[in-house]
């Protein structure tokens, strides 16, 4: 019997995907939003496709912020971006 691939789905263009090929960003019990590179940090994660386009739309659309339910600041997502870049 095949494995079963866990699929989530892009905040950024909506797409379900096999959850390796995205990015969780993640907001920890303190209230902290990072790029979780191991996708296994407690906290509330959202998943963004490895492509600045749909990193954007997220931002743009507030769709991270409310998948994450908390106010995402400007220079959080400089980071964000920054690390994303990093990741590729």
């Amino acid at each position: 019997m095949p494995k079963k691939i866990p699929m989530r789905q892009c905040v950024g263009c909506r797409e379900m995907k096999p959850k390796r090929e995205l990015v969780r960003i993640v907001r920890s019990p303190e209230g902290d939003v990072s790029v979780d590179l191991k996708g296994r940090s407690p906290g509330r994660g959202a998943y963004v496709c490895r492509d600045e386009k749909c990193l954007k739309r997220a931002i743009s659309s507030k769709a991270l912020s409310r998948s994450l339910e908390t106010d995402i600041p400007d220079e959080l997502y400089d980071t964000l971006r920054q690390q994303l870049e990093a990741v590729e």
